[in-house]
């Protein structure tokens, strides 16, 4: 008796996992990377992002991204006004992590904001008149995004997407353009 019971339990419980995830699909994005540091100074450096995400649809406006990407940013040696500066925020990363994004449910055009935590691994160096920090290693870092999913099946993105470096007093971001794969779609009864 004690056995059947464990067994229902065991399938009743796969059952419910495979319910709890609507849809999978792999996500890529890539964009025209920056980077800026946190003082108010008129610098920001710019280069390359490029991120993959593993794609957990909960619902129609929820799902949960972990994902491994890539910024590289350097200094060209001129602020934003192009005048010549010292001063640099600058990253090359490696940034794995996990997001969850909350979109409204709106046909073709579907704004959304994502948020989660991670960890890049590389070279960072923020130098501002208030600022000399320059560090490599493991960097705690905080994802943001704000960006519109397009199409029939939402699976074109355009956004900005950031990744806060509190230790580094520095942010590195993308203007983005990402494209979706469905990978399995569980039929609901």
């Amino acid at each position: 008796m004690k056995k059947t019971i464990i067994i229902l339990a065991v399938l009743a419980s796969v059952h419910v996992k495979s319910q709890l995830i609507k849809e999978e699909s792999i996500a890529f994005s890539i964009g025209y990377g920056l980077s800026a540091a946190y003082d108010d100074v008129n610098i920001a450096d710019t280069g390359f992002y490029l991120q993959g995400e593993y794609v957990l649809d909960l619902s129609k406006w929820f799902d949960m991204r972990p994902y491994a990407g890539l910024i590289l940013t350097k200094s060209n040696g001129k602020d934003l006004n192009e005048e010549p500066t010292p001063y640099i925020a600058t990253s090359k990363a490696f940034l794995i992590g996990g997001k969850a994004r909350i979109t409204a449910p709106i046909p073709w055009v579907a704004p959304y904001l994502e948020g989660g935590i991670g960890a890049s691994i590389g070279a960072f160096r923020t130098l501002t008149p208030y600022t000399d920090i320059d560090k490599s290693g493991l960097i705690l870092h905080i994802p943001f995004s704000l960006g519109l999913e397009l199409g029939p099946n939402h699976n074109f993105d355009i956004a900005f997407t950031y990744y806060f470096h509190p230790s580094m007093h520095q942010f590195s971001g993308a203007a983005a353009f990402g494209i979706s794969f469905p990978i399995n779609t569980i039929k609901r009864i």
